[in-house]
């Protein structure tokens, strides 16, 4: 059985969150606090976290930034601000989603489903078992293995999908939506910043390869090869 784990110094709403998980058929497992947040991920193995940035004593963003270093666990945020900048922080340390409170408890679950869905089903880029070479980058799909330079890089799951879609469109445009459907799925809930988000950690990761990723001002992005001198 697939196994959340629910983090939030609220009981009230912890115990909402598990009522409606568990109606979908989901193990709950829960925190309250950040501490505990980390040891129950070691111990009771989740495969979903729901995580409130204001937790006591280690708050939502170290908690997720010390996951995102181990781990590529998917992570819901939970903000009660509704500031855009939360959100983008959120994301920037390696969150999946967000929901900001008051939630719909019925919209967290459909979260829950959608992110569930792309992490442990098959990749949202379609895939035909080959392998892409850009210059030295090469991409091992069905191992889902990215080369640069000779040397193997770490992706999380969504920078690999999106290397591989601009990859297997290359030098041509694709827009923020465009990538937003083919990568996280017509169902997602979040806005285009995630992608710009993971753009600039994938380049960090391409640095010093042949193959980088140029912006198309308004527009999207590109993958592009530069030549051997």
């Amino acid at each position: 059985m697939t196994k959340i784990l629910v983090v939030d110094d609220e009981p009230a709403i912890v115990e909402l969150a598990q009522l409606y998980l568990h109606k979908d058929g989901y193990e709950t497992v829960t925190a309250g606090d950040g501490i505990e947040a980390l040891v129950q991920v070691k111990q009771a193995r989740p495969d979903l976290v729901v995580l409130d940035l204001m937790l006591p004593g280690l708050d939502g963003w170290e908690v997720c930034r010390r996951l995102r270093a181990e781990t590529d666990l998917p992570i819901i945020m939970l903000t009660a601000r509704s500031e855009d900048v939360d959100k983008i922080v959120g994301l920037e340390l390696g969150a999946d989603d967000y929901v900001t409170k008051p939630f719909n408890p019925r919209e967290m679950v459909a979260r829950v489903k959608a992110i569930l869905r792309r992490a442990q089903g098959p990749s949202a880029v379609s895939g035909d078992g080959d392998h892409l070479r850009l210059g030295d980058v090469e991409i091992d799909v069905p191992r889902r293995v990215v080369i640069v330079s000779g040397e193997p890089v770490v992706l999380r799951a969504k920078e690999f999908d999106l290397l591989l879609t601009l990859a297997r469109h290359p030098d041509i445009v694709l827009s923020r939506e465009q990538l937003l459907d083919q990568v996280w799925g017509y169902d997602y809930v979040g806005g285009t910043r995630t992608v710009d988000v993971h753009i600039a950690g994938l380049r960090q990761k391409l640095a010093g390869g042949q193959a980088r990723i140029e912006t198309v001002w308004g527009i999207g992005y590109k993958l592009v090869v530069e030549a051997d001198d």
